[in-house]
């Protein structure tokens, strides 16, 4: 066990954003398992649910950064960091000073 988590804070060190990544695919596994145990009592219902929903939600967000990119000039020039709408903000704000 100490081994895995020395892995896994040698990845955070190394590559934050794929460490943090990780880290929220594994937490929403288990919210997903969770609920869906609980609404249908069955570890293999939550089990599929879990390994499921996310992959759902992956494909889903891939079409909606395409639509988003293609229909956003911030995006276009900026790329689309969530830093990006700070940004964006602030400029529009200024503009209007």
């Amino acid at each position: 066990m100490r081994a895995l988590i020395g892995g896994c804070g040698h990845l955070s060190r190394t590559n934050p954003p794929l460490a943090k990544t990780l880290s929220f695919a594994v937490l929403h596994f288990f919210i997903a398992f969770t609920v869906a145990y609980l609404l249908t009592g069955s570890v293999l219902t939550g089990g599929l649910i879990a390994l499921i929903e996310p992959l759902c939600n992956t494909v889903g967000f891939y079409f909606h950064e395409r639509l988003w990119r293609k229909h956003s000039s911030a995006a276009k020039d900026e790329g689309y960091g969530h830093g990006n709408l700070a940004h964006a903000l602030k400029r529009g704000a200024d503009s209007a000073d």
